[in-house]
């Protein structure tokens, strides 16, 4: 038996006006993410990747075109019920800028936790962020942990609402080779699990590690 679609869009277009150009960043891309798939997508710089993903999370509004997560289509609808959706069935992960400063590493999975309505276990928490290696580490504010610790700290807070869809854009871009193949590690084993998972990057590890590559240019697939 197949597995579910976890994404699913449909001929996604958004357009971008800087002065009198207007810049057709996405032009009718259609994809269908599979619960528990690796997408890889790749490209050019400008090709698309990061608009692409920004639509799927609803974080951003495509100008035509629809996006379904895990059977609920999350476009044309009020930032807030698109906010929702996103606490409770989506995972983000960027390459910087994933965690709250002022708050532990605890205390950001925990209100990850919170926004997604899912229970708040001390101990299950304590799971969680070791589950990333960072076993001991709860207690530990962003400024305290190295890149890599960081990166995984990050990966943990995404992983925080049990999500259907995972997107990530450039999570290794940063990070030493060593750190990278740790993070793609973990990737596998929660695409393993059942999540969809969808990773824009120029990183030819990460192709290699996905189960399937979609290359972008000029908005569109190529």
């Amino acid at each position: 038996m197949s597995a579910p679609v976890a994404v699913r869009a449909e001929r996604l277009f958004r357009f971008f006006h800087a002065d009198d150009e207007e810049v057709l960043a996405l032009r009718g891309v259609s994809l269908e993410v599979a619960a528990g798939e690796w997408l890889a997508l790749t490209g050019p710089s400008g090709s698309g990747k990061s608009t692409l993903l920004a639509c799927l999370a609803g974080l951003d509004e495509p100008d035509g075109g629809s996006v379904w997560i895990a059977g609920r289509r999350i476009t044309r609808r009020p930032e807030a019920a698109r906010a929702r959706l996103r606490a409770q069935h989506i995972g983000v992960l960027y390459q910087a800028g994933n965690l709250l400063e002022h708050l532990t590493v605890a205390q950001n999975v925990a209100f990850a936790r919170r926004l997604a309505r899912r229970p708040r276990d001390g101990d299950d928490i304590a799971a969680r962020i070791a589950a990333v290696g960072l076993d001991g580490r709860g207690a530990a504010r962003p400024g305290e942990l190295s890149g890599g610790q960081a990166a995984r700290a990050a990966l943990a807070v995404a992983l925080a609402n049990d999500p259907a869809v995972l997107v990530a854009d450039e999570p290794t871009g940063e990070l030493d080779e060593l750190t990278e193949r740790a993070i793609l590690g973990l990737l596998a084993a929660r695409a393993a699990a059942g999540t969809a998972v969808l990773v824009a990057s120029h990183s030819r590890a990460v192709a290699r590690a996905a189960d399937r590559v979609l290359q972008l240019r000029d908005g569109g697939v190529a």
